[in-house]
Formats: structure tokens, sequence, C-alpha cells
């Protein structure tokens, strides 16, 4: 296999593989056909159960498919393919099972039951119980380079080989969620090097991984559910530019791109646009500075001497035109989001806001924010001006700080844009600004997010009514019964964080997640894809069909 740059692979992509010298990676592996300029997925021959699609550079995991560690339950969440899990989500986010065969929780809340399918095993021969499930748990729960957070559980004990007790220290049932993405290893079998040669119970198993380049996954022979209809999937890491090089030299069959790009589509490729909860928002500080908080054994300063005034907050959210910074930042790719949940069973409609400049201006008027000869408003002698951070590698988020500060400035706010990387702007987390991008197919980031010690809880805002609703909502044994409390939380009349009540955010988008797909490809009905590009478009690559 040669050994070619991402940076080469652009500059060369519209000659043919054999040129290109990726004898062992893409001119072997992918549907595409060699030196096309059309990009056309086989659909019969070797090529014909096996799909090449490319994820950005990051989607890579640096510490290989260990669950341990952030493989399918870290900061983007997905289906670990290598391993099993005991549930699995569906498109309507309720839940299916897959390890587990039945579940139940306890009338406290505080212990969960799963029985375990006696018809699974490692690829290493031996079989699965529940002595392996309690193994994983508590190695995630214990592992100090976990990315998953499992705070909540005090244990979990098998009792015997077909049942596995987790024991919780509260209440706390959007666990479910979590474990639907922790892959299940097996006790005994995770050694050191478990990253670069997983065993698992999956649809698929490691074939191959050249680092910095590609992943290999073919079908696991002994899984013990319905065949893949996909045999072979090989995923290219790549940046943007090189993953539409890609498409229009046929080389892979999925393309990720995006809005800056989607308007290139590759002849004999058609674009699929997936709709998400990747959303992208601001966090407004709703203390006053002087503060301090500690999070992770560091000290951060607190507070802002502008958002910490309700009534900004609120303005904020009146007087941003959502759909605007959609159509100028996204190029239209994406869909106005009020909230870090929308369309989720548990978001909560008021946390709707509608654009009304006149009502955002009302509201800093009578607040006493007052204009001055340039527009710009102040109070008490504080100018209306604060500092908004956004990661300077962005490029999506740097233009939604522009827009955004453009927008507030009609308002007599004024917002200073400052790219810094994510070490600097952490410093400032808890006292300025921040866009933000999150989003996950579970109600735990709407925890994070608003409970009093959730570990997003940028806006250091504290509300004992918010805090009840949601522990409400978590010690409910039903979840499909707590979604009310979900959205009570956000507001209940009185209290929450909807733009009408503590306002701690102001939501603009969820950012379409698109890819060029070659013609005669069908990928199955997708879930909402949570924040981040990559690994969740394959949750069911194994129902991919040419």
């Amino acid at each position: 296999m040669a050994n070619l740059s991402r940076r080469s692979f652009v500059q060369v992509a519209g000659v043919s593989a054999a040129a290109l010298g990726f004898g062992g990676v893409l001119s072997a592996c992918a549907g595409g056909q060699e030196g096309t300029e059309s990009g056309s997925g086989a659909v019969g021959g070797e090529h014909a159960s096996q799909v090449t699609v490319s994820m950005p550079a990051s989607s890579e995991p640096a510490a290989g498919f260990d669950p341990f560690v952030s493989w399918g339950c870290g900061e983007h969440v997905h289906e670990p393919l290598i391993q099993s899990t005991l549930l699995k989500t569906t498109a309507d986010m309720g839940f299916e099972n897959d390890l587990a065969t039945a579940y139940e929780c306890s009338d406290d809340g505080l212990t969960w039951t799963f029985a375990i399918r006696t018809d699974a095993k490692f690829t290493n021969g031996n079989a699965l119980t529940a002595r392996d499930v309690a193994y994983t748990i508590n190695g995630v729960a214990a592992s100090e380079a976990s990315e998953c957070d499992l705070t909540m559980v005090d244990k979990a004990v098998a009792t015997d080989d077909g049942t596995c007790e987790v024991h919780l220290n509260k209440p706390f049932n959007a666990l479910l969620y979590t474990l639907a993405v922790i892959g299940i290893v097996p006790d005994g079998g995770h050694g050191a090097d478990y990253g670069s040669n997983p065993v698992g119970s999956g649809r698929y198993v490691l074939e191959q991984w050249d680092r910095g380049q590609q992943v290999i996954l073919r079908a696991n022979p002994d899984y013990y559910g319905e065949k893949p209809n996909i045999e072979r999937v090989v995923v290219v890491f790549m940046e943007e530019d090189a993953s539409l090089a890609a498409a229009r030299s046929g080389q892979v069959d999925v393309a990720y791109t995006s809005a800056t790009f989607a308007s290139q589509q590759p002849a004999g490729y058609d674009l699929l646009n997936c709709a998400s909860v990747d959303s992208r928002g601001i966090s407004l500080p709703a203390v006053a500075p002087g503060g301090t908080k500690v999070q992770t054994g560091e000290t951060y300063p607190t507070g802002n001497a502008v958002t910490q005034d309700v009534a900004v907050r609120r303005a904020i959210n009146y007087g941003v035109d959502r759909q605007a910074l959609i159509d100028h930042v996204l190029n239209g790719f994406g869909e106005v989001a009020y909230s870090v949940g929308d369309n989720m069973p548990w978001s909560s409609p008021d946390m709707r806001c509608e654009t009304d400049v006149a009502r955002a201006k009302a509201l800093l008027d009578e607040a006493g924010w007052t204009a001055g000869a340039d527009g710009m408003r102040a109070k008490d002698g504080v100018p209306a001006a604060f500092d908004l951070y956004y990661s300077a590698s962005d490029t999506v988020r740097q233009a939604i700080a522009m827009e955004f500060a453009n927008q507030m400035s009609e308002l007599g706010i004024k917002v200073n844009p400052k790219g810094a990387s994510w070490d600097d702007i952490y410093q400032h987390q808890f006292s300025d600004p921040v866009v933000w991008g999150w989003g996950s197919n579970s109600p735990i980031e709407t925890y994070n997010l608003t409970y009093s010690t959730g570990n997003g809880n940028y806006a250091c805002y504290e509300n004992a009514a918010v805090d009840a609703h949601l522990d409400a909502a978590l010690a409910n044994p039903v979840v499909a019964d707590s979604y009310d409390e979900w959205k009570l939380a956000m507001w209940d009349g009185e209290n929450g964080v909807a733009p009408q009540g503590a306002a701690t955010w102001v939501w603009f988008a969820n950012v379409d997640h698109l890819y060029f797909v070659a013609d005669g490809l069908q990928v199955a009905q997708q879930k909402p894809h949570p924040h981040g590009h990559g690994w969740s478009l394959v949750n069911n690559v194994d129902q991919w069909s040419w």
C-alpha cells in the first residue's frame, strides 16, 4: 500500500486509482469505478455487498475500537458495530432489545435488571454472558480515559450467566440511552491492545486498520442476528475537499460533505440530507461576574456583566433571525432550532421563539439599556457589549459568530467575536458566551446543560424547581412516561430555561448532515444524527443494499 497524503490525494484525484497508488486501499475496496469522473457504485460482481464511506479525519478513534475510552459512547455517540449492545434505539427514539431479551426497573428507580440472550458469542469463540455485561459496565464506569458518563452507576452485578443487575446511586432512566451505545467486551479479554484488536459479538469484525487512512470491517460470520446485506465496509478518513475529490473520481460510494461543497454534487451521485439534532447555539452566562466554579479539578471564573441581565438574554432570543443565519451561513442546509433537542419526544414547544426585533428592543428599553448616539446601548455605565468565543479552526462557527454580531448590532448590543483554541475557550466557558455544537439522541444533554450541577451548565443557572422536574423525569421507571417532566424543566409557567424564562441559551440551527451517495446504493432510513459527522451514518450499514 502506497503512503499517500490527503493533500496529494486531492491534487491527483482525477486520475485512475491505479495511478493513485491506492492498491490496497481505495482501488481494491471502493464500489466506484476506476478512473471515472462520473463516480458510480458497483451494483454487481465482487463489490455488490461492499461499500466505501468517507468520514472526517476526526472520526478516526484515536484509542481504537475500545468502549472503555470512547468507541460508540464518546462525544459523538453511535452504535459500535464491532460490539453488541444491551439495547438499540429506534428511529422514533424508543428502545428495542439486542443482547437483552427483557429488562425492568425497580419501583425506586435504583436497580435495572436485564435478561441476557444465550446465543451470542464473541469472535474468540467464547459465549457472551451476563458476567461480560457487568464487567463492561463496571469497566467503563471506572475507566479514567472513558468519555462516557456513568457516574450514576454504583455497580453492575451478574446474578447468573443470564441476568445482569445495574445498581444506581440515584434514579437515572436515561442510562438506557447510554447502554444502547456501550459495546460489550469479554471479561478477561480486554487487554492493553484491545483498541487495535477488538473482540466483540457485533455485526462486524475489524479486518484492517491503517492508522490515519482507513478502517475495513467485514461481516461477522457468527453473528446471532440477521446476516448483514453489506458484507464489507471500508471507511476512509479525509478532509472535506479530499472527500469531494474522492467522489468525483468514483473512489468512494458515500462521501461526507458540508454546506460549503453541497452545490458541487458529482455526476453519478445523489445528495443525501440527513436530519439531525446537531445543534448550534450560544451559552449566555446568567450570573454576575466575580465568582468561580470548580469542574474536573480546575477552577474557572463565572459570570458576565451584560448577560447576567435576564432582559438581555430574552432580547437576544427574540432579536435573532435564525432563518437568516441558516441562509447566510449554512446555505440553507439546516433547520431552525430553539433547543438542544428539537423534535425529540422530550422537547418542549415552549422553547419556540419567533423573531420579533421590536419586542427585543422593548425588553432592553424597559430594563434600562439606553441607546447612545452611536446606537449602542449601556446601563449604569456598563456598555451592552461582550466577547463571543468560537473555535478558530471551525469556519462555520466563525461565520455564525460574525452573523450573530451583525444581527445584535441592530439591537444596540456590541458582540466581539473571538476565535481561539479550545484550551483557551474552556477558560471562558462560564464567564463569556461561546458558540457551541451539541446534540444527542438522548435527553442526557438537556440534563447536562440545564441541571444546576450539570457538566454543561455554562450559564451557571441554578433553579430548584427545574432540578426537581429533571429529577422526576429521570426517576420514572418508564422512559416514555418521563417526557412531560423534561418539557416542564424547560418551562412550567413560572420556571425554566425557555426564552420567556431564564433564557440561558440562544439556539440557532440543527445542521443538516450531508453526504454524496453513489447511484444504485440504497441507504437505510436514518435516525436523527447527533452532533458530529461520521459513524452515526453507518449505524445500520448492515441494512444498506445495492
